[in-house]
């Protein structure tokens, strides 16, 4: 009976982290490049690009010119500050490289969000 117990309570820990981390990084819609990779959770924060050029931080839209002082406010408590960049597919790529390149100015981690083939 015990052991029945903690599989219950392993189950429940899993699925209450699981569930967090899925609210944190999908709040934008945006319809992600596909690829294989991993999956990695992480205290991260969400950059998110769409079509309209139009930049989001977590949820929060901010100016292209405002992004990096509002991402290094965001990171200044991480240890390991990292990013998730979600961009749509049809996104200019000096875009991208210009958040890449507001990244490896600070030291930031990036990882890009892609959906996985299905």
């Amino acid at each position: 009976m015990s052991s029945m117990t903690d599989v219950v309570f392993l189950l429940l820990i899993f699925f209450m982290i699981a569930s967090t981390l899925a609210k944190q990084l999908n709040t934008i819609e945006v319809k992600l490049p596909k690829a294989d990779g991993k999956t990695e959770n992480r205290n991260t924060v969400a950059v998110t690009i769409n079509n309209k050029n139009q930049f989001y931080l977590n949820a929060e839209r901010v100016n292209k010119s405002a992004l990096e002082k509002q991402l290094i406010q965001v990171l200044a408590s991480s240890k390991t500050p990292s990013l998730v960049l979600r961009t749509e597919q049809k996104v200019a790529i000096q875009e991208v490289v210009y958040v890449m390149n507001i990244a490896n100015k600070n030291g930031i981690k990036v990882v890009l969000a892609v959906d996985t083939p299905q």
